[in-house]
C-alpha cells in the first residue's frame, strides 16, 4: 500500500520534537493579521494570496472576509461550508449575523442565528430583533434573562429591553432600576425608570448630585425631603442609593446616616438598605456586619450578600448563623463546593456530625480546595489517583492529525497565543478523556505547558495528574527552593496559578515571567539579595525570574509569621492587606482564606495552597493534607513586624 505524504508532514513531523517548526507562510500570516487590525484589505489579500498551504491560512481568508462582511462578499458560504465545524467558520457566521442584523436583514438573520453553536448577547439580540419582526409570541420569554444580566448590554439589544420595560411591572422595573444603580449605572437605572410613571420615577439631578459627593447630598436636603419621601418612591430610592453611595467607603457612617429616617422607609425598603450596608462592612471585615445583616433579614438578599454574612460569622465563630444562612441560600448556590464544606462543619459544630459527614462525603476527593477540605474531615488524605494509561501511538497520531489543535499550535508558535488558546479550548469540546489525555500529551511535546495543564484538568473518569500538576524546569526551579528553605511544593503551586509556566507571560498590571513579577518588586529584590549588574529586562529571564520569585516568596513568608497562607495572599494582593486581613484572634487558614475580601486574591489563594499539596503527592509519593498546612494564623501583629519593610 502506497502511503501519500501529507502537505502538513513538516508541521506533524515537529510535534515529536520540543516544538514546532516555522512554516514559510507564518511571515505571511503576521503581515495578514498587522493588516487586519489597521483595516487594510489589500494587503491581507496579498498576504492570503502567499500563504499556500500554511495552517493558519484559514484565519488570513477569515480577516479577509471580514472586512468585507457589511458588503456580503461571495466567498463567505461557501468559507462557512468548506470550514463547517471551526472556530474561525463560527466567528465569521457570527459577524455575518451582526452584519445583517444591522442592516434590518432579518429573513437572513433568522436563517444563519440557528447555526452558531456559542452566540454572544449582541447576535441573540439581533435573532430577537428578527422574531420580533414576525410577532413570535416566544420573544418575550426568551428575552427575559437578558433583564437580569450585565448592564452594558449591546446596542442590538435596546429594542429588546425596551420591549422588556414596557411589558414589565413597576415593581420589576424598580427592581433593575436597583440592579444598575448598585453596579454604579446611574445612566442606564434612568433609562429604564422613564418607562415609570412620571410621578415615581428619581430626579436625574438628585442622582447626579448623590454621585457627586453623597454625604454632601445627604447633608444638605431640607427636612421636607425625608416626610415626603414617605410618599414618593424616587426620592427613597435615590435615599438608598445614597446611602449605598456613603457604605462604600464607610459602612459606619453609613449605617449612622440611615438610623436617622430609616422609618421612612417600608420594612422591605429599610432590610434592602441594611443589607446594602451589611455587604460592604462584611467586606471591609467589620466585626458590626453581623448586627447589620439582623436588621436585613427579610430582605431578598444577593447570592453576594448571602456569601458574605457567612463569611462574617465565620470570623465570629458563630456557626449557628453559617448553617442557617446558608440554609436561605438558593439550591444552586447551597449546592457550591464552597457551601456544602461549610455547612458540613456547621452541623459538625451543632453537634451533628453524622449529617456533616454526609456533606463532606459529597465531595471528598474533588480536586479542588474544598474537595480537599473534605476528605481531610473524613480522615480521607490527599492521594493522587491512579495514573491512567499513556497515550497509545494511534491516539497520538489522531491529536497530530487534528487540524485544529494544528492550529492552535500554530498560532501559538507566531505568538498569537491568545488566539492559540481559543482555537485550542474550542477543538476540544465533545472530547473523551483518551482524547483529552493524547491533546495534552500533543500540548507537552510541543512545550505548550499552560495547554498540557488546561486540557489535563478536563478529564472524568482518567487522570494523569503528572500532567495537571506539569512541573516543568525542575531542575533549575527545586534547587532554588531548597536553597532558600522554602517548599518546592508550594512553589510550584504558585507557579502553576501565576503563568502555567508560560516564560514570557505578562499581566495586564505589568508582572512578568514564571512566578509574574512586578517591575518594582523585581528591582527592589534584585537590590535586596545583591543581584549585581540587573537591568528590568532581565526579569523575563528564566533563571533571573525564579531568582526573584523565590527570593521574594522568601520574603513574605519571613515578614508574615513564616505562614504560607498569607505570604501567598501577600505575593498575589500585596504584605500589607494580606496582614490588614488578619482578626484580633486566631482563625483557621480555612476560615482567613475564605474571608479575603478580594475575589481574585481569595480565589488565587485556595488555588495556591490546594495546588501545593497536590505537587507535594508528586514529588514526595506520600498523602498529602490541605487542613494542616493551612494551620492556624495567629492574631494580627504576631510575627507580622518584617511585612511593613515590603513592597
Amino acid at each position: 500500500m502506497k502511503f501519500r505524504i501529507p502537505k502538513l508532514l513538516p508541521l506533524l513531523l515537529s510535534f515529536g520534537v520540543a516544538t514546532a517548526f516555522a512554516n514559510p507562510g507564518d511571515d505571511a500570516f503576521l503581515q495578514a493579521r498587522t493588516a487586519f487590525a489597521k483595516g487594510d484589505l489589500p494587503r491581507v489579500t496579498l498576504a492570503v494570496d502567499k500563504m499556500q498551504d500554511n495552517e493558519l491560512r484559514m484565519w488570513a481568508v477569515y480577516y479577509q472576509l471580514r472586512l468585507q462582511i457589511d458588503n456580503d462578499p461571495p466567498g463567505v458560504p461557501e468559507f462557512l461550508s468548506l470550514n463547517a465545524g471551526t472556530l474561525a467558520a463560527e466567528r465569521l457566521r457570527s459577524d455575518w449575523v451582526k452584519s445583517l442584523g444591522k442592516r434590518g436583514r432579518w429573513d437572513d438573520v433568522l436563517r444563519e442565528y440557528p447555526k452558531l453553536q456559542q452566540p454572544d448577547n449582541e447576535a441573540l439580540c439581533y435573532d430577537l430583533q428578527a422574531r420580533m419582526q414576525g410577532n413570535d409570541a416566544a420573544v418575550l420569554d426568551d428575552a427575559k434573562p437578558l433583564w437580569a444580566s450585565a448592564p452594558d448590554l449591546p446596542d442590538a439589544c435596546k429594542p429588546i429591553v425596551d420591549l422588556l420595560a414596557r411589558q414589565a411591572g413597576n415593581d420589576a422595573l424598580w427592581l433593575r432600576v436597583r440592579r444598575l444603580l448598585e453596579l454604579r449605572k446611574p445612566q442606564s437605572a434612568l433609562r429604564i425608570a422613564s418607562y415609570l410613571p412620571d410621578a415615581q420615577a428619581p430626579d436625574p439631578r438628585a442622582l447626579d448630585a448623590t454621585v457627586d459627593n453623597p454625604i454632601r447630598f445627604l447633608v444638605r436636603l431640607p427636612a421636607k425631603y425625608f416626610s415626603d419621601a414617605k410618599n414618593d418612591r424616587g426620592q427613597r430610592e435615590t435615599l438608598l442609593f445614597t446611602i449605598d453611595l456613603i457604605s462604600d467607603n464607610d459602612p459606619a457612617a453609613a449605617a449612622d446616616q440611615f438610623s436617622k429616617f430609616d422609618n421612612n422607609f417600608s420594612a422591605s425598603e429599610r432590610a434592602y438598605g441594611w443589607g446594602q450596608i451589611a455587604l460592604d462592612a462584611a467586606k471591609k471585615l467589620m466585626p458590626e456586619a453581623l448586627g447589620w445583616y439582623a436588621k436585613a433579614e427579610q430582605a431578598n438578599l444577593s447570592d453576594e450578600q448571602l456569601a458574605w454574612w457567612v463569611r462574617s460569622a465565620l470570623r465570629a465563630g458563630n456557626w449557628s448563623t453559617v448553617r442557617r444562612v446558608i440554609q436561605r441560600m438558593s439550591s444552586t448556590q447551597a449546592a457550591e463546593p464552597d457551601w456544602i464544606y461549610w455547612n458540613g462543619r456547621a452541623l459538625d459544630a451543632l453537634g451533628k456530625h453524622a449529617e456533616a459527614v454526609v456533606l463532606w462525603r459529597s465531595i471528598a476527593g474533588q480536586p479542588n480546595f474544598y474537595g480537599s477540605l473534605a476528605a481531610d474531615e473524613i480522615g480521607q488524605p490527599i492521594v493522587l489517583p491512579p495514573r491512567a494509561a499513556p497515550p497509545t501511538p494511534k491516539e497520538i497520531g489522531e491529536a497530530m492529525a487534528n487540524e485544529g489543535l494544528r492550529r492552535a499550535l500554530a498560532l501559538i508558535r507566531v505568538d498569537a497565543r491568545l488566539d492559540g488558546v481559543r482555537e485550542w479550548n474550542w477543538s476540544l469540546r465533545g472530547m473523551s478523556d483518551r482524547q483529552l489525555l493524547a491533546a495534552a500529551e500533543l500540548a507537552r511535546r510541543n512545550n505548550a505547558w499552560d495547554r498540557v495543564i488546561n486540557t489535563a484538568d478536563r478529564t472524568v473518569t482518567q487522570h494523569d495528574y503528572s500532567l495537571r500538576y506539569l512541573a516543568p524546569y525542575r531542575d533549575k526551579v527545586e534547587p532554588k527552593a531548597l536553597e532558600l528553605q522554602l517548599d518546592p511544593g508550594w512553589v510550584y503551586g504558585l507557579m502553576r496559578q501565576e503563568s502555567r509556566f508560560v516564560i514570557q507571560a505578562k499581566s495586564g498590571v505589568g508582572a512578568q515571567g514564571l512566578m509574574q513579577v512586578m517591575p518594582k518588586t523585581a528591582a527592589w529584590v534584585a537590590k535586596k539579595i545583591g543581584l549585581i549588574g540587573y537591568h528590568p529586562k532581565h526579569a523575563m529571564d528564566m533563571d533571573t525570574n525564579v531568582t526573584l520569585g523565590t527570593n521574594y516568596m522568601r520574603m513574605v513568608l519571613d515578614g508574615l509569621d513564616d505562614h504560607p497562607v498569607l505570604a501567598s495572599a501577600a505575593y498575589n494582593a500585596g504584605p500589607g492587606r494580606a496582614k490588614k486581613w488578619r482578626a484580633d484572634v486566631p482563625l483557621e487558614g480555612a476560615i482567613y482564606t475564605e474571608c479575603i475580601p478580594f475575589n481574585e486574591t481569595r480565589d488565587y489563594v485556595k488555588k495556591v495552597m490546594n495546588n501545593s499539596v497536590y505537587y507535594d503527592a508528586l514529588f514526595e509519593g506520600k498523602p498529602q493534607s490541605l487542613k494542616e498546612r493551612l494551620g492556624v494564623v495567629r492574631p494580627r501583629g504576631a510575627g507580622d513586624s518584617g511585612a511593613d519593610v515590603l513592597p
